[in-house]
């Protein structure tokens, strides 16, 4: 069993774990390992929106736009799209593009990712919004229970073997390298710049993005039964809560989005994606909210029942991203997208 840091990001700690030494997890997960080279990812997500279940032509175009854009010169080294219907009934595409060496993303971004926000990709008729984190390796985590890459660590080297800190409450940020040393508590208050359609996000020091994802296409007879009718209305609840509820407890902005492939047919995968004040308010909600305890006991029913026979995927990755490294500005979008709703609600 190994650390979830690696060796070369391991530092005399000030600030100590909540597992002791001896701990030893009851089931084996692991972290994405990357190469020793990288410093910093980009995560860049550039979101379509409209009303309606038709494709507005404008909203296709700028989906063909990403994905050509994806695949030019200095594209990302990874990406994948999902959707979802958001608490005002507009449908919102996200394709999600991963980069390993930002000055690659930089030279790409200034060519094909500048503009998606100004209207000149998809006209005033849809709304198009980036999110943008470009965090240091020692501001983010990934945790895996398979060999199968998702997100960001797709972008990996490999995988490590099985890993101590894991399956207790603040495991998370026990694997956050930073954590050895900082609390990475926020500081600050998000505000809106406008300039007519187009709105940027100033954000506050120390914002977390979580990325938590599921895949149960292998899944087959009672295991995928217990999934779809157990386990998945569990976990759809607590989606909805943080979408509509969430900013009492911290939560900025919840997506429970689908995966589609490419061709934009709908897999059997998910994944909720969602904008904290902090870790901190990310840790608590998982502790001790109804909706994250009812998560987290039908998985452990599931996973209880199922064993190492299990064929779910379950994998995420958590960032605390330093105010320098986010990026956030929307056009044409209703006030309740992404972190226009934590600005809108503090005026």
């Amino acid at each position: 069993m190994e650390s979830a840091i690696p060796k070369h990001l391991v530092c005399p700690r000030t600030r100590h774990r909540r597992i002791p030494d001896d701990y030893s997890p009851p089931y084996p997960s692991a972290v994405a390992r990357y190469k020793l080279g990288v410093k910093q990812v980009v995560m860049a997500y550039f979101g379509v929106q409209y009303r309606g279940a038709a494709l507005p032509n404008e909203a296709d175009k700028a989906l063909v736009s990403v994905a050509r854009a994806f695949a030019s010169d200095q594209g990302p080294g990874y990406w994948d799209r999902a959707q979802y219907v958001d608490e005002a009934n507009f449908t919102n595409i996200i394709s999600v593009g991963y980069w390993d060496v930002p000055t690659e993303f930089d030279a790409w971004f200034g060519r094909h990712g500048a503009g998606w926000t100004d209207g000149t990709v998809a006209g005033s008729a849809v709304g198009t919004f980036s999110e943008i984190l470009r965090p240091t390796v020692e501001r983010f985590e990934t945790l895996f229970s398979s060999d199968v890459a998702e997100g960001v660590a797709c972008l990996a080297d490999g995988f490590s073997g099985v890993v101590q800190e894991h399956a207790y409450w603040g495991g998370a940020r026990d694997r956050i390298p930073l954590s050895q040393t900082h609390d990475m508590a926020p500081i600050g208050v998000p505000r809106v710049v406008a300039t007519g359609l187009r709105q940027r996000v100033i954000p506050h020091e120390n914002i977390c993005l979580i990325r938590s994802g599921q895949d149960w296409s292998a899944t087959q007879a009672d295991e995928r039964r217990m999934y779809v009718d157990d386990v998945e209305p569990v976990l759809r609840a607590g989606m909805d809560f943080l979408r509509d509820d969430g900013l009492g407890i911290g939560c900025f902005a919840n997506r429970y989005m689908t995966v589609v492939d490419s061709s934009g047919r709908t897999t059997e995968k998910t994944y909720g994606m969602s904008w904290w004040k902090s870790l901190a308010a990310l840790e608590r909600w998982a502790e001790s909210h109804p909706t994250h305890l009812a998560i987290f006991g039908a998985a452990m029913k599931y996973l209880g029942t199922m064993g190492a026979a299990a064929k779910l995927k379950l994998y995420h990755e958590v960032t605390v991203a330093a105010a320098d490294e986010q990026y956030f500005e929307y056009y044409n979008c209703h006030p309740k997208t992404g972190m226009l709703r934590i600005a809108a609600s503090i005026g």
